[in-house]
């Protein structure tokens, strides 16, 4: 079974990923590979982990942690085989906690797949830009479909300092399974250059 994380890109208070972020976890649930059994997706909130700015003594590619915050956010990344990430866009770029949280670990990303649900006023095209190089130096292959929420069209918003509702646009949900139809089968394939990887590094 390949298992599925749908991460949430922000901490930040009234954050609208968050609302991104159940629907893209309601959406993916109705995809037939998990309605068939055959894959998992499962909330994983940055918030929940309560990270500090990267305060490890060590380089992450060295994995040796030295701090129980970054001990349990290894494990919960160390667990999946693939990832919706779901970002918003601050500033033409990704929020300071989605990298931070990134920097964090090293092998834990390791020859695994990645997939992007991002929302903003350009979409988030442009976070999702910058998160593709970084995952891509961290030895991520990510899906070309990607989900972009519109803050004008798909989210109905009263208060800006509120995250309001989503309504999306009846063609997301159907991207979103694109997403997973590309995501799912690399997830599988590279399960099996992890081991290859464990097995030569263990010759």
């Amino acid at each position: 079974m390949t298992r599925i994380a749908v991460i949430v890109g922000s901490t930040r208070p009234n954050r609208r990923t968050a609302v991104a972020a159940q629907w893209a976890l309601e959406a993916a649930g109705r995809h037939s590979a998990v309605k068939n059994g055959d894959a998992t997706v499962e909330l994983v909130d940055l918030a929940d982990f309560k990270l500090p700015l990267l305060d490890e003594p060590a380089p992450a590619a060295f994995g040796e942690y030295s701090n129980e915050h970054t001990k349990k956010w290894s494990q919960a990344i160390a667990e999946y085989d693939a990832y919706i990430v779901v970002t918003p866009e601050y500033n033409h770029s990704v929020p300071a906690s989605l990298k931070n949280a990134i920097d964090f670990l090293h092998g834990e990303w390791a020859h695994k797949a990645a997939g992007f649900v991002s929302h903003g006023v350009h979409g988030g095209t442009r976070a999702v830009e910058h998160l593709r190089v970084t995952f891509a130096e961290l030895k991520v292959a990510t899906v070309s479909p990607q989900v972009a929420l519109s803050c004008f069209t798909d989210f109905a918003i009263t208060d800006p300092t509120l995250p309001g509702e989503i309504t999306p646009g009846e063609h997301h949900e159907p991207t979103l399974h694109e997403l997973m139809d590309d995501l799912i089968p690399w997830a599988k394939a590279f399960r099996q250059v992890r081991a290859d990887v464990a097995n030569a590094a263990g010759a």
